[in-house]
């Protein structure tokens, strides 16, 4: 069995998780990620994605759809603080577009291309999160 840490998942609105794990994986901007005990301190900004846990005694995955913020990871322990997180099962498919909705409007109200970029790039990590949990 792997080693456990301690995994906290906060969103503004509360704690979701604070449990031991085994393993998570993480939405990181570079990509995805898996976190376990004893990784090397980092801290990265999280892009919207699914966060799965692997809890400790092979318990069922949990997962958890964010909507980008940060994670600072250390040897021992790795706090999620997410802009906005829900359960995977719990994902309002209303919310997820309007939010895409939001990023289509941003893009084209965008004033330069900096700001277009980043607004592209939002919309393609939404689209693609709604691709990845949402069936057809």
């Amino acid at each position: 069995m792997a080693e456990a840490f301690k995994f906290e998942l906060v969103s503004p609105e509360r704690l979701l998780v604070s449990e031991e794990a085994e393993a998570v994986v993480i939405p990181g901007a570079e990509g995805e990620m898996t976190v376990m005990a004893d990784h090397a301190p980092v801290m990265t900004t999280v892009r919207p994605g699914v966060v799965t846990v692997k809890p400790t005694g092979g318990g069922q995955d949990e997962r958890y759809v964010v909507f980008g913020g940060f994670a600072d990871i250390l040897p021992e322990s790795c706090t999620l603080l997410a802009e906005s997180a829900v359960l995977a099962t719990n994902i309002d498919r209303e919310d997820l577009a309007r939010r895409i909705q939001d990023a289509r409007e941003d893009v084209e109200d965008a004033k330069d291309d900096a700001s277009r970029t980043k607004a592209e790039l939002y919309l393609s990590q939404l689209t693609t999160l709604q691709g990845a949990i949402l069936p057809a």
